[in-house]
């Protein structure tokens, strides 16, 4: 089914949905969860030049005041529904009143060339850049995260607090989400990451992604980097909560997060972590959706819910 924003919510007592900009975001689907709705919507981005799309949670609460907004950043090779199919944050989600918001990981169907040639580079493998390298530059992924799809939020979801925000993600995402976070530490409430990308200048997958976007200049890479950033982090005190599995193949090659917590010993500013190693687990949803709630409560407190 396919709906402008404006139609409302199905089931739901009341309509919330702006009028202002009716024809800016197409609904594709929905489905009841908890007592809320998972609800998938399109619409042409600016950042990205194509048609994105983003999900999001909406918990029953919205029918009597606005809730604030939970963005999850996806991995490598994952869209908008991984995770609003297979973590199973829409309980804590709906029991605590929260809105989740899960955008794609990449631009779609410009048809550039070698896009689809390797998993961990072009769709599907963003990595929450600004590219500044001609082919790619579309791929505008802080921009989109961090600019648009929160502006697109504000005036087409009236019911959703944006001024009270918290980010978290996995993999690629998990980067994002630090990045994110420890440029705009005044933007959201609170991070957390699923086995992250802590240290992408010093990984294969960083390093492919940062010269195929960015070129050859280290110092723009380390915008990107979390444990670069958090050095000079200047924003409020706050704790980060890092989930790692012990079994993830990556954590060691690819990964890194001890690196990013020695980075937060050296700098002894602000920022504290709590990483978490998780015997058993690899880098799958299983390891997400085990421990996911712990993250949404964390959220949840620095939200002040």
């Amino acid at each position: 089914m396919r709906q402008t924003c404006n139609r409302g919510i199905a089931h739901h007592k009341k309509a919330f949905y702006s009028t202002k900009a009716m024809e800016e975001v197409t609904e594709i689907s929905q489905s009841k969860m908890f007592g809320g709705f998972n609800r998938r919507f399109r619409h042409q981005s600016s950042s990205c030049g194509c048609p994105m799309n983003f999900t999001i949670f909406f918990p029953p609460q919205l029918d009597s005041k606005k809730v604030p907004v939970l963005y999850w950043l996806s991995g490598l090779t994952c869209t908008d529904e991984n995770f609003i199919q297979k973590s199973g944050a829409q309980r804590v989600a709906a029991i605590e009143g929260v809105a989740l918001v899960a955008p794609d990981t990449s631009p779609r169907g410009l048809h550039i060339e070698g896009e689809s040639e390797s998993w961990d580079f072009g769709v599907g493998a963003g990595f929450y850049v600004n590219a500044t390298a001609e082919k790619w530059k579309n791929w505008r992924m802080y921009e989109y995260v961090t600019e648009e799809l929160p502006k697109l939020l504000t005036s087409n979801f009236p019911q959703l607090d944006t001024s009270t925000s918290s980010i978290f993600g996995h993999s690629m995402g998990g980067h994002g989400a630090l990045t994110i976070f420890l440029k705009n530490p005044l933007r959201y409430k609170s991070v957390s990451a699923f086995a992250p990308i802590c240290n992408p200048v010093s990984c294969p997958w960083g390093t492919k992604a940062f010269i195929g976007y960015l070129g050859e200049n280290r110092m723009l890479w380390e915008e990107y980097d979390a444990t670069a950033l958090v050095k000079r982090y200047k924003g409020p005190p706050t704790n980060i909560l890092i989930d790692q599995g012990d079994k993830d193949i990556y954590h060691s090659k690819q990964l890194l997060p001890e690196n990013f917590v020695e980075a937060v010993k050296e700098a002894n500013g602000p920022i504290s972590t709590t990483l978490r190693i998780q015997s058993g687990y690899d880098h799958s949803y299983f390891f997400i959706s085990s421990f996911i709630e712990d993250h949404v409560s964390h959220h949840v407190k620095a939200l002040s819910i």
